[in-house]
């Protein structure tokens, strides 16, 4: 599960503290001690219990224009600051069973009932409400080739929630959680971890029930604008090249998926040369695609 982080006893400050604070620490957000060391600054704001209400009601005043040019998340999220680069700095709504907000919105827009992973570390922190639950269960995501249906050897450890002054660190493709409304309406604090490599990596939806990996959920503006470039152009070199060499395993699956789309009367031919590749996640994504086109 999620690793649980002693929060310290320091007075509280505010949000301009925190990213004074963040601003001189020195972190490498890959490595799970360096990057775990700044909970305790999280559970400082954390212990502030007016700085969120006082920027909700400023945002208000502005009509939310800050959230509305730098917020790329659903509604759920309140963006605290823009992202800098090298973290995000956010708080999370969760809404109870009975609230009106999730019986409009449905708890899809919530993320709940869906088992996935995070493909960046992120600290967390219980400060308003008693806290939304979870399943946790824990994997091992660098072992794995990452293709749907492939066995994630999941070792399910707890349903916990997020209690009041509860610091965690979700690690980095090794912790799973299936979140759940919390008992009432409940706030998250969080601090995300950024990295310049984050969008090629892969975050999964899991099918708890199977054991499996559902599907991934990663991708970038580069492959949604591959898929459209093939189709016009020269973009098909373009994505042959890409099926080819790109360094990442996903972008090179995204180029055979263009192809195919483009060269429907190949598209056999392209996957099974793409299932003899060397790349586990290459060779293992052809093969589905090429069972998927045989399936009765």
């Amino acid at each position: 599960m999620p690793r649980l982080i002693a929060a310290g006893e320091d007075a509280p400050f505010g949000l301009d503290d925190l990213v004074e604070a963040l601003a001189a620490a020195d972190f490498d957000p890959r490595d799970e001690d360096s990057f775990a060391a700044l909970g305790p600054l999280l559970a400082r704001l954390g212990r502030n219990p007016d700085f969120l209400a006082e920027l909700a009601i400023d945002e208000l005043k502005g009509r939310c224009e800050d959230q509305h040019r730098g917020n790329g998340y659903g509604a759920q999220v309140f963006l605290l600051r823009p992202p800098d680069g090298r973290t995000v700095l956010r708080a999370n709504f969760w809404p109870a069973h009975g609230d009106p907000l999730l019986r409009a919105s449905g708890p899809a827009a919530f993320y709940y009932d869906l088992p996935h992973d995070h493909n960046f570390p992120f600290l967390t922190y219980g400060y308003l409400g008693p806290g939304y639950w979870s399943d946790y269960f824990e994997y091992e995501g660098n072992s794995l080739a990452g293709v749907p249906g492939e066995d994630g050897r999941l070792r399910f450890v707890e349903r916990a929630r997020l209690a009041p002054g509860k610091l965690m660190l979700y690690r980095m493709r090794r912790d799973i959680h299936v979140q759940l409304p919390p008992d009432s309406f409940s706030v998250s604090l969080n601090i995300l971890g950024a990295d310049p490599a984050q969008p090629w990596l892969d975050q999964y939806r899991f099918d708890i029930g199977r054991g499996v990996i559902a599907e991934g959920l990663t991708c970038t503006g580069a492959e949604a604008l591959l898929a459209v470039a093939v189709h016009i152009a020269n973009g098909a070199d373009l994505a042959a090249s890409f099926a080819r060499t790109h360094p990442c395993e996903r972008m090179r699956v995204t180029a055979l998926d263009a192809l195919a789309s483009a060269r429907p009367d190949a598209a056999d031919a392209i996957f099974e040369r793409a299932a003899g590749a060397a790349s586990r996640y290459v060779a293992g994504h052809a093969r589905t695609r090429l069972a998927m086109r045989t399936a009765p």
